[in-house]
């Protein structure tokens, strides 16, 4: 494994309740955050930052990284980062490159946001929201 491991969305609420320096990085897209909703941290007195790892088209966002940096994100003891997407497949790609820059220890949230696609080709059977963690819609 190239970067710290995965947890459950309550392994990473707790884990964001305890260590108050460790850090939400929603890698979703805008249209993902706007229409489907984010992870609300209020209760913790912090807000999730949001940083595309991919834009709407597909394309990577080759300034994944520096936009980590220029937002502060530097991991270190007590300050781990934990990557969000939608089903926990796009956040193990930025827990990587976070990682290989030396942002670490970085960490994937197990099915995301919303999960995988169910039998019936639907999402929101597993995730973060489905297992009752806070999140809002704009």
């Amino acid at each position: 494994m190239t970067y710290a491991g995965d947890l459950t969305p309550q392994q990473a609420w707790d884990l964001l309740r305890e260590h108050p320096g460790a850090v939400l990085v929603d890698v979703r897209t805008e249209a993902e955050w706007r229409f489907v909703g984010v992870p609300d941290l209020t209760a913790l007195g912090r807000e999730p930052l949001t940083i595309e790892w991919v834009s709407f088209t597909g394309d990577r966002n080759t300034s994944f990284v520096d936009q980590l940096q220029a937002a502060g994100v530097t991991g270190g003891d007590d300050a781990e980062v934990i990557f969000l997407c939608r089903s926990g497949q796009r956040s193990i790609g930025a827990a990587e490159a976070a990682t290989a820059a030396g942002i670490a220890p970085a960490y994937n949230i197990l099915d995301g946001f919303e999960g995988g696609l169910d039998d019936d080709g639907h999402r929101g059977g597993a995730g973060w929201r489905s297992v009752g963690l806070a999140w809002r819609q704009s």
